[in-house]
């Protein structure tokens, strides 16, 4: 027992530090030439907001982890677990909501801030923003919590009558209890009246992320939804799509001239909508024409992108070809791979939480199975699959984002990703690790049984006044597996055409 307490103190440490060192790593290659050398309060922020993002869903396999540690006690009560999971998961989804709600908006309006003001104006107008937003949070959860911060749970008032201690055990299935021809006890007998309902008020750090929940569980049924299906299928038709051969040089001539024209049309469409801007006119109509600009501007990056790939150039261009048509094999196997996983989430979301009484327990199974072969090796499957979750989260929003105009594109590209696009996407998976942990707590219930977690996640937060009836009816689930059929169909439909630029802007002046 004690071995393996500090084998777990020890992994956990190791872990974090990796975190780290790996964040740090995304930092420095996914920065844009820009930010080098500045904006050094957003990259803290970057940094301590993915660790804290990874961390926490490393947290659940932990949690079923510690619980090994008293696996051959009667009750979890029995033994000193090795660590304290649940003060650790109210501490990590306080700092989680801090940062979501918090320091990254500051961080954000300060990136933001016109670069002409002085660092104290931009810090002062960035921490206006904060302070009334705090001021609306701490409204809304005080009223809330003071109304509806409370618990009810059904109980089952049962009793039964006294009987002498018995000299011997005569236990069968023609009498299950103690007593001279008692054939039922009494807890079977009870009658349907005697259900009664227990309310308590829950403590507010437990209120505070059932809230966060909430919101996250909204944006992650929409995201996760989607992204679940456009993730594999992405990389898939991506392949399908790739250039089959390298083109002759007038072809690539033309095809840069086409490009160069776009580019310019951009720039001007860009320059009129920045004039706009300095001369007040914010309207809807800019908004929805800079929401064109920047699906323009992505569009003519890929364009480029992909002629560079049909027509390398230099010494080792037969070098670069050849890594071009590796790379879109590699997306080809991963997108397999990643439809394989998808439909196994899609699957056991439907046979184990849609359908009541489960059908089976499935990937609950599996990761015991594997547990089984090897320690660790269902806990590694287990977070694998709750970190493809996250990673469906992000690919949902940047294909929404590209083609609704309400949400706002924040791309993540290698050696060209803007801080504020860093920060947005940092606050997304912030908020939507919260609903993967509670997602992946349902899900695989029967294998994170006793932690923790399902303490927070699977009692507390499902008994909830006024928030049980979306986890009672499966709200999110549906949503889910709804947005995720509605995204194959498309992809199955539209997703081998490739979007061509319109070039066109509607501009106000």
């Amino acid at each position: 027992m004690g071995d393996f307490n500090l084998a777990l103190v020890i992994v956990a440490i190791v872990v974090c530090v990796i975190i780290f060192i790996f964040n740090v790593y995304l930092l420095v290659n996914y920065q844009h030439p820009d930010d080098k050398n500045q904006a050094y309060f957003p990259k803290v922020v970057v940094v301590f907001g993915l660790s804290v993002a990874l961390i926490s869903i490393l947290m659940l396999p932990a949690d079923v982890a510690n619980r090994q540690a008293c696996k051959h006690a009667l009750y979890n009560g029995a033994c000193n677990l090795t660590l304290p999971m649940k003060d650790l998961w109210l501490a990590v989804y306080i700092v989680d909501a801090v940062l979501v709600f918090f320091i990254i908006p500051f961080a954000m309006f300060y990136y933001e801030g016109d670069q002409d003001k002085s660092l104290g104006k931009r810090v002062k107008s960035a921490l206006i923003w904060v302070v009334v937003m705090a001021i609306v949070c701490a409204l809304l959860l005080g009223i809330l919590y003071g109304l509806v911060g409370e618990v009810d749970f059904t109980v089952m008032h049962l009793s039964s009558n006294t009987a002498s201690f018995p000299n011997q055990w005569q236990f069968s299935s023609s009498q299950p209890c103690i007593g001279n021809g008692v054939r039922q006890c009494s807890a079977f007998t009870t009658s349907a009246s005697s259900e009664k309902t227990w309310t308590m008020r829950t403590t507010f750090p437990e209120y505070v992320v059932a809230l966060a929940t909430i919101v996250g569980s909204v944006l992650f049924s929409i995201f996760g939804g989607v992204g679940i299906a456009c993730l594999p299928l992405g990389l898939i038709f991506s392949f399908v799509r790739r250039p089959k051969a390298v083109i002759t040089r007038s072809q690539y001539i033309k095809e840069a001239t086409d490009l160069g024209k776009k580019a310019r049309e951009v720039k001007k469409a860009a320059d009129a909508l920045h004039q706009e801007e300095r001369s007040g006119s914010k309207g809807r109509k800019w908004r929805k024409n800079v929401k064109a600009v920047e699906k323009e501007l992505l569009q003519l990056e890929e364009d480029v992108k992909l002629l560079e790939e049909m027509y390398p150039q230099g010494e080792k261009a037969e070098t670069a070809w050849a890594m071009t048509v590796l790379g879109y094999l590699a997306k080809l196997v991963f997108g397999i791979l990643g439809l394989i996983v998808s439909v196994a989430w899609v699957v056991h979301i439907v046979i184990y939480l849609l359908i009541d009484p489960p059908l089976s327990p499935f990937l609950n199974e599996v990761f015991i199975k594997l547990d089984d072969v090897w320690g660790l090796l269902g806990t590694a499957a287990f977070a694998f699959f709750c970190f493809y979750l996250l990673l469906a989260v992000v690919a949902g929003a940047m294909m929404l984002g590209l083609r609704l105009v309400f949400i706002t594109i924040h791309p993540m590209k290698w050696g060209a990703t803007l801080m504020n696009s860093f920060l947005f996407n940092v606050g997304l998976i912030l908020l939507c690790s919260i609903s993967v942990i509670q997602f992946c707590s349902t899900a695989f219930a029967y294998y994170a049984r006793a932690t923790a977690a399902q303490e927070i996640f699977g009692h507390t937060l499902q008994s909830l006044r006024g928030i049980k009836y979306l986890y009672k009816y499966n709200v999110f689930q549906i949503a889910f597996v709804a947005l995720a059929g509605l995204t194959f169909v498309y992809y199955a439909a539209f997703g081998w055409r490739r979007k061509k630029p319109t070039g066109r802007f509607q501009l106000s002046s």
